[in-house]
């Protein structure tokens, strides 16, 4: 694994190098370098892998990256008021979506203070306001800790003065989210100064533009999350329970989802989001209540052209007939990026044991199988499918009857057989089997002749994660299971 680093510069003097010293073509100068460094692994990631270009014709010794020209043609246009300076961002806007190594260069060389400038002097103009936004949002992406406390603060105010204006609110809530992705101190900071509010009052002020409904409910997500390595403990738990209970964020999505009922695109983040909020037992049941369990059976439903699909729709008064099903909306990897996301909030609010008997009167679990079987080939619905049925089984001895009986067990097998190199598609199965026999052994004998041993014990070669929950199946549906405790040598480490 590369840990090595070096600078643009030194990368650009090599590249250089072999132009002039060994009279090489720009590509392969370019290639050699790369070729050199990897070998002796550095790693190029925050490296603009690129020869610098010219960037006056007058002085043809100055060289730099075009990130770079137009940071400074920035400078030039703010310093002399130029008009230019709209275009100048456009593109410094194009040279940062590049890739992450053009954002870290623009970084590395003060961009930030720069564009932070832009948008502050914009703050009347709506137009240059966007302009200086989408800047900010492409030089801030992947890099949270570019936000200080004046930025916060700008954006705070742009949020709050242009509540109206759903463009500008979108390139906001995007920086924000930007700044917040892997940043816990960003997170709970803007927490503090109120952007809870404003991100749920956007979702419902803007309820009909699809870009910021997804947006705001992104960033609501990313609140909630726990992984800024630097941090010990976050408070992702504190703010789901304030996007909840002050916020009435649990209302505000499962509404959202109900005025885009064919935008696949804004209904997945809505039900990943959803799943990032059942974080208690009594949020599970609020999301039934409000109508979420509904409209997560109607989508996987209408991704299901058969007699089951008919009738669970019947149940719920859905007229099929003037309802364009979803799956016919979006394109094969949207499609299944929306099932996954619906699996997983299944999964998330079935944490309420009440809830898991909703889900199955439903018909929730024949609709997972027909999923997980739908897409068979796609290993992240296998791994949620999979987990959503482990979680519906869980001390529940009727609910693992449904499962069986439409063939939960054989689909859960089927996806070990499918994918034995993903080792989460593997842990979830074996969960799920041992759960379907851990309360009753009625189905042991069936789920062993359709090949479960076997499978269970390759996983368990193949992946030592497996160790504990693959054991355990085996336990559980009667196979002979080897537990040995080994002893290592050090006090109390004794290791199964």
């Amino acid at each position: 694994m590369a840990t090595r680093r070096i600078t643009q510069e030194t990368f650009d003097a090599v590249v250089r190098e072999n132009i002039e010293e060994f009279d090489m073509k720009e590509s392969e100068a370019l290639k050699e370098a790369i070729e050199q460094f990897e070998s002796q692994g550095v790693d190029l990631s925050n490296i603009v892998k690129a020869v610098p270009k010219v960037s006056s014709e007058e002085n043809t010794e100055d060289q730099t990256h075009e990130v770079l020209q137009a940071l400074e043609s920035i400078k030039t246009a703010v310093a002399s008021s130029s008009a230019s300076v709209l275009e100048d961002l456009r593109v410094f806007t194009q040279q940062c979506s590049l890739g992450f190594a053009q954002r870290y260069l623009a970084a590395q060389k003060e961009a930030y203070p720069v564009i932070l400038a832009c948008c502050q002097r914009a703050a009347g103009e709506k137009e240059a306001l966007s302009v200086a936004l989408a800047a900010l949002s492409a030089l801030t992406d992947g890099q949270p800790d570019l936000l200080d406390v004046e930025g916060r603060e700008f954006l705070m105010g742009v949020l709050t003065a242009h509540q109206t204006d759903a463009a500008l609110s979108c390139l906001c809530i995007r920086v924000v989210r930007h700044c917040c992705v892997k940043h816990e101190n960003n997170r709970q900071d803007l927490v503090k100064v109120g952007v809870l509010p404003l991100l749920t009052a956007s979702i419902t002020r803007h309820i009909h533009h699809p870009e910021v409904v997804k947006e705001a409910c992104v960033t609501l997500r990313v609140m909630t999350f726990d992984d800024d390595v630097r941090v010990p403990f976050g408070h992702a738990h504190e703010h789901a329970k304030m996007i909840v209970l002050e916020h009435n964020g649990l209302k505000v999505i499962v509404e959202a989802a109900k005025a885009h009922p064919e935008n696949a695109t804004v209904l997945s983040e809505l039900c990943g989001t959803l799943s990032r909020l059942a974080v208690r037992n009594e949020f599970c049941q609020d999301i039934v209540d409000l109508g979420g369990l509904k409209f997560m059976i109607t989508l996987l439903a209408d991704s299901l052209d058969c007699p089951v699909s008919c009738r669970i729709r019947e149940s719920f008064s859905i007229v099929s007939c003037e309802h364009k099903p979803i799956s016919c909306c979006c394109d094969a990897s949207v499609f299944q990026e929306l099932v996954k996301q619906v699996l997983s909030a299944l999964k998330a609010i079935a944490g309420n044991d009440d809830v898991k008997d909703a889900i199955v009167n439903a018909g929730g679990a024949e609709l997972i199988v027909m999923a997980m079987n739908r897409h068979m080939s796609n290993a992240q619905v296998c791994e949620q499918g999979s987990a959503a049925l482990c979680v519906i089984a869980l001390r529940k001895p009727n609910n693992c009857k449904v499962i069986v009986e439409c063939g939960g067990a054989l689909a859960a097998l089927q996806a070990m057989k499918t994918h034995p190199a993903e080792v989460n598609v593997q842990k979830q199965s074996c969960m799920l089997l041992r759960n379907l026999v851990a309360r009753t052994r009625d189905f042991s004998q069936l789920i062993l002749e359709m090949g479960a041993e076997a499978l269970i014990s390759q996983a368990l070669a193949a992946h030592r994660d497996c160790g504990d929950v693959g054991r355990a199946a085996l336990r559980d549906l009667g196979c002979q299971v080897e537990l040995r405790e080994l002893w290592t040598g050090k006090k109390g480490s004794l290791s199964r």
